[in-house]
């Protein structure tokens, strides 16, 4: 029970930095599809550019924040030697990655079809080497469990991006896509300068021998990796190829906003994992560690529901955070936040393999389920346009979810609550029904109405069943005393 307060306590503040920023994020979301009219495909730009970003951030990073926990948590491991050998590998990768862009930076740009454009890329690559150098500074504070500082840093990059962002297009009017970069990369290179105690980790030392066995561990983090953000990422990179309409860049638009919305559950997810994952290595040899598993996983999917369910039902409201001109793709929106619950289903599935380093399990789950997001854009992108890019990240995750379940009951079985986890499930799509229909048929108060009292409905569920009353603090003495 320590250590699920322990994951509880860490999650909120975690989850407060990463929600919170997040929403602050989503200020410049109608920003953006105000300033940038879905028509023109400016917002199409931001989209199809960040895609890219956070491929190369996987690969910049190449697994190394998962190695690191696991060797820093390894026994006869030197945790210090493990951050100073984590932290010039990527350093020095990182450094190679801008030298090598820079060089070849206008066939990089014709490749990726920003002809005109080159200093986008020459921003957003630089931008994001930066941010891979972080990553390792930030898996420390999470390491050395000091979320308070790692959770100010998120949020400081937030208050500045956004101060920069307002004073631009609404104090000086701009309208193009490109200064958004700019600020992106003035903000990361701030941030670079607060992790200054952190930095003396480089004097920690290099260890080639060890470097070498974190990469025989990492390699296949790295495949999965990709294959997890191409689930999230491919399609908006492919689409400029694959969907040859007129209307190209305004879809591209319209679904990377209504993606935003969607990002509820990425936020969810991240804040899951940034407190569990060094609690589950540091857990690894205890003999109660798969019933902790089950029950994490359990109230992992209750809260995601939940979250689910409040998203759609206050649409009305929430549709407001983008351009009204963008509301046409708002109904794919429960696709990809589907897509995202059974993301972070397999995220938490993956551990068994990664405790004990049989990594390539992840690779080979990954792979295939990016293998079926890619057939469905490959094969219905043409012809449905972004709908189909919805339903193929959900076929991919779908599909590398159930494999590592099957795989994993077999190689280290879990006992997870599947009867009561059904029960939300069922439920949850059973309201969402109901959602949905009142959203399309009732007036937007009404269907506020009715959808918090079916919201309600859920929280009555969840309470009778795994958050008795009567066990709660304060609260629960008044419930025993009756």
């Amino acid at each position: 029970m320590a250590n699920l307060k322990s994951l509880a306590k860490d999650t909120a503040i975690y989850g407060l930095s990463s929600i919170v920023g997040r929403f602050l994020n989503y200020l410049l979301v109608p920003l953006y599809t105000i300033k940038m009219p879905a028509a023109e495909g400016e917002y199409g730009v931001i989209t199809n550019v960040y895609a890219y970003v956070a491929l190369l951030l996987v690969i910049l990073t190449y697994g190394m924040e998962t190695t690191f926990f696991r060797y820093a948590n390894k026994q006869g491991e030197n945790a210090e030697k493990v951050y100073g050998t984590t932290l010039w590998s990527v350093g020095v990768t990182s450094v190679l990655f801008v030298i090598l862009v820079m060089t070849f930076l206008q066939p990089i740009s014709d490749l990726l079809q920003y002809h005109d454009h080159p200093e986008y890329i020459a921003c957003m690559f630089t931008c994001v080497a930066i941010d891979a150098f972080q990553c390792i500074p930030f898996a420390y504070l999470r390491f050395q469990k000091r979320p308070i500082k790692f959770a100010a840093l998120k949020l400081l990059f937030i208050f500045m991006n956004i101060a920069l962002n307002c004073i631009y297009y609404i104090g000086m009017g701009g309208k193009d896509a490109g200064t958004a970069f700019y600020i992106n990369l003035i903000c990361t290179s701030v941030i670079t300068f607060f992790f200054w105690k952190e930095l003396k980790g480089l004097w920690y030392g290099f260890d080639r021998n060890l470097l070498k066995r974190m990469l025989s561990y990492s390699w296949p983090i790295l495949i999965l990796g990709i294959a997890g953000v191409l689930n999230q990422s491919a399609d908006k990179m492919l689409f400029p190829y694959l969907y040859k309409g007129v209307d190209m860049k305004e879809q591209l638009a319209v679904y990377g906003a209504v993606f935003k919305i969607a990002m509820i559950m990425a936020m969810i997810t991240q804040a899951f994992r940034f407190a569990y994952e060094p609690i589950v290595f540091s857990k690894a040899q205890d003999r109660d560690s798969k019933e902790y598993y089950a029950v994490a996983m359990k109230y992992f999917i209750i809260f995601t529901l939940l979250a689910f369910l409040a998203v759609v039902g206050y649409m009305n409201l929430i549709r407001n955070l983008i351009g009204s001109d963008y509301w046409t793709g708002l109904y794919v929106v429960p696709i990809v936040m589907a897509a995202e619950i059974m993301m972070g289903i397999y995220f938490n599935l993956s551990f068994w393999y990664k405790l004990i380093d049989k990594t390539i399990w992840g690779a080979i789950f990954s792979g295939i389920g990016c293998a079926v997001l890619l057939a469905v854009n490959f094969i219905f992108v043409p012809r449905y346009g972004y709908v189909a890019c919805a339903w193929g990240g959900f076929a991919g995750y779908a599909t590398a979810m159930v494999l590592s379940y099957i795989v994993g009951q077999r190689e280290n079985p879990i006992q997870y609550p599947l009867r009561d986890i059904g029960v939300y499930v069922a439920v949850a799509v059973l309201l969402f029904l109901c959602m949905d229909e009142v959203n399309r048929t009732l007036p937007a108060c009404g269907a506020i109405v009715i959808n918090t009292l079916l919201l309600l409905a859920f929280v009555a569920l969840v309470v009778k069943r795994d958050f008795p009353l009567e066990n709660l603090p304060v609260i629960g003495k008044r419930f025993r005393r009756q």
